[in-house]
């Protein structure tokens, strides 16, 4: 590559991604303030030039409830762990008033088609996760279907997918590309990322720890011997704002670091993280985000550092493959 790329993927899922660890009726000003932080996000990209992936669950396509149902798969993944389908968890609450907000967000996706450079792409339709027990690939391909059609329906090629949970499973590759997914987003080689089905107190610590200290810079170079789809590697997730302004602040000096060494070298930097991870301390988040891409301006202006989704970064790679 002549130049350094950021990449920018978010994994937007609201109620979703988070169901079976939180009580969404103890959550109504956090969600509320993530559907307000969105285009707000992207009204800060379109400033900063900014180019992003935006791994959207696929049930957030759907109007509401009655629609959800019509497009319930035939084939649902049968985990072993209950607690962890979407469909039962679905079933407990479509009753209940309100709910609709917390999961349905067709107005949302419509403001990130409209803005220049975003891209949509899949975190599959339901949250899948691709390594608890129970599942299997053939559940995994039609979901990963239904994403697709719903996707078809507002006029979206997906793309990119990303793995819910970080559950990269090189066995679903294949579907992937079958189905006309061009780039995963996979997980750092750090040890501590390997495995994200059974997370230990030890890695989660380490992986804390991590975004703040730590000698590595999180950057890379792609080879010309990936295959199709490619597997983006994530750098490093943004974490959310924390009110203990020492670690804030050491936070925001490792991002602007490793970011800084990815444009010198001309590598890739991969930042990604949840919209709802600004639902505390929106304005604080809104802010450690500019400080952030005020950073990229200067590299950019430096060492020619550019910004690139995670579909723009696919293309960049087969070109030079080729």
């Amino acid at each position: 590559m002549n130049n350094g790329h950021l990449v920018i993927s978010l994994d937007m899922e609201l109620l979703w991604g988070i169901f079976d660890k939180v009580d969404y009726r103890e959550r109504e000003t956090y969600f509320r303030n993530t559907r307000r932080i969105i285009p707000q996000v992207l009204r800060i990209f379109r400033d900063y030039d900014i180019h992003a992936t935006w791994a959207v669950v696929g049930m957030l396509f759907n109007k509401n409830w009655k629609e959800w149902e019509n497009n319930i798969p035939e084939r649902l993944p049968k985990y072993t762990e209950k607690q962890l389908s979407p469909y039962i968890f679905a079933n407990s609450i479509i009753e209940a008033p309100g709910t609709e907000k917390y999961v349905f967000a067709r107005d949302l996706i419509h403001i990130i088609q409209k803005t220049p450079f975003q891209e949509i792409g899949t975190h599959t339709y339901s949250h899948f996760y691709c390594l608890e027990p129970g599942q299997d690939v053939e559940d995994f391909k039609q979901d990963l279907k239904k994403s697709i059609l719903l996707a078809r329906n507002m006029n979206i090629n997906l793309r990119s997918l990303v793995f819910p949970r970080n559950q990269f499973n090189e066995k679903y590759l294949e579907v992937c590309r079958n189905l006309g997914i061009e780039s995963v987003r996979s997980n750092p080689e750090d040890w501590y990322w390997k495995n994200t089905q059974t997370d230990s107190l030890v890695t989660k610590v380490f992986r804390t720890g991590d975004a703040y200290f730590g000698p590595r810079n999180k950057s890379y170079f792609y080879t010309k011997e990936q295959n199709n789809p490619i597997s983006q590697k994530a750098s490093r997730l943004l974490r959310p704002h924390s009110p203990n302004k020492i670690l804030n602040t050491l936070k925001i000096k490792r991002i602007k670091s490793e970011m800084t060494y990815a444009a010198r070298n001309k590598q890739i930097y991969h930042l990604w993280w949840h919209p709802h991870n600004f639902g505390n301390y929106p304005a604080e988040n809104i802010n450690d985000l500019k400080i952030i891409l005020d950073h990229f301006k200067l590299c950019k202006m430096k060492y020619n550092f550019q910004s690139a989704n995670m579909n723009e970064i696919n293309t960049i790679f087969k070109e030079q493959k080729d």
